[in-house]
């Protein structure tokens, strides 16, 4: 069965929007229909991003700003909402990693990625709220998976992004009144993207991810677009608060354990 999803009329904005997944989830809203706009640091990137959304058909825009930066986020959302209008979904996907212990990385390298991933995200949210659509809107966060699964040489991605899960629950319960839902997506292992190729650098470790796969595929950057279409859809008007893993079956397995490593998958 193939479902298909019209977006047309429908506005997005994807804060972290022009690289890897979060570009992915903007072409996906592109190709459906809708007008979508991008944001991250670098304004060569936002202009790249809107050519590409717009060659899809889109009508696009972005901005510049860096999520650490309130007001600069906050201007950047103005802009945007004075040419579109009330966002109708809003997209916070941000985010910063890098591979070191606990011990072997600074305070400063630690806070750097709990500002980008946990209070930028709180930025992107209270930024945007006044041009949310009430009721109707709809937020998703992009989590992952070291919100829940501890990882070595990832304390700080770990905490920051657990951060994330629980204000979205939190933002869930206070938004309620106000009819906009708040769900995040945590994407698992996700094929072509920085994180996997930080996370997995070497054959071996992308064959101990792919065994520890219960689908026995990695995911695509279609697979996250479309999940967030659904969360954003009609289909959806009845979840909010929800954290949904969008993995394979990833956060289910035994992936965060050394004895995955030692079963194959069975078939």
């Amino acid at each position: 069965m193939e479902l298909t999803v019209n977006a047309r009329g429908v506005t997005v904005f994807v804060a972290g929007g022009t690289s890897g997944i979060n570009l992915g989830i903007a072409e996906g809203f592109a190709r459906a229909g809708a007008r979508v706009a991008v944001m991250s640091r670098s304004q060569d990137k936002v202009a790249r991003a809107v050519e590409r959304l717009r060659a899809l058909g889109s009508d696009a825009a972005g901005g510049a700003a860096d999520v650490r930066d309130y007001e600069a986020t906050a201007g950047v959302l103005r802009a945007v909402h004075s040419q579109f209008g009330d966002f109708d979904v809003l997209v916070s996907g941000a985010a910063g990693n890098f591979l070191a212990s606990g011990l072997g990385m600074s305070p400063n390298a630690f806070r750097t990625v709990v500002d980008i991933d946990l209070i930028g995200t709180y930025h992107v949210l209270r930024a945007a709220h006044p041009m949310l659509r009430k009721p109707g809107a709809v937020v998703i966060n992009i989590s992952a998976p070291q919100s829940t699964m501890p990882m070595a040489l990832q304390a700080h991605v770990c905490a920051a992004k657990a951060g994330v899960d629980m204000l979205t629950r939190v933002l869930a319960l206070e938004w309620a009144k106000d009819g906009i839902r708040v769900n995040a997506i945590v994407p698992g292992a996700i094929a072509g993207t920085e994180g996997m190729a930080r996370l997995a650098p070497t054959d071996e470790a992308r064959s101990l991810v792919s065994r520890s796969l219960p689908l026995g595929r990695w995911g695509s950057l279609e697979d996250i677009a479309d999940a967030c279409m659904l969360l954003a859809s009609p289909l959806a008007a009845y979840v909010t608060g929800v954290v949904l893993p969008v993995d394979g079956g990833w956060s289910v397995s035994a992936a965060s354990t050394a004895m995955s490593a030692t079963f194959d998958r069975p078939g």
